[in-house]
């Protein structure tokens, strides 16, 4: 007989894996872009730092939300700024602004990851609302 993989009890949108990813992806992105140029104090680092803060809290709201649609919704909300983030930061590389020690190919994996994860959660919010009609 297989081995069962333990039941995980998620109780609040902390417990999940998805929105542990995007906060620590979060955290990573303002360490990074504390050393921008004070040229982009207005431009490229608060948006970035949007995109980021929208992941995670988009995944807590969709966490939130009663029915399966709405959680999917936002869930896609988390998506799509999971990818305007990722934009910026390959913008951001190629015009230097990551020195040699910043390299963010780990933070690009994490993103990539992140948005598999998405997606399958995107899935299966969607399988549980037809299952529910």
């Amino acid at each position: 007989m297989a081995a069962q993989s333990p039941v995980i009890m998620i109780k609040s949108f902390e417990d999940l894996a998805v929105w542990q990813m995007g906060k620590n992806i979060t955290m990573e992105t303002y360490r990074l872009t504390a050393d921008f140029p004070k040229e982009e104090a207005f431009v490229l680092i608060p948006q970035i730092r949007r995109a980021a803060l929208s992941v995670p809290a988009n995944i807590a709201e969709g966490f939130g939300r009663y029915h399966h649609l709405d959680k999917a919704r936002f869930y896609l909300n988390a998506r799509g700024s999971l990818y305007e983030l990722k934009s910026h930061l390959l913008i951001a590389q190629e015009l230097g602004y990551f020195n040699q020690s910043q390299s963010i190919s780990g933070l690009l994996t994490t993103v990539d990851k992140l948005g598999l994860k998405l997606n399958n959660l995107i899935s299966s919010s969607r399988k549980l609302n037809k299952q529910s009609q």
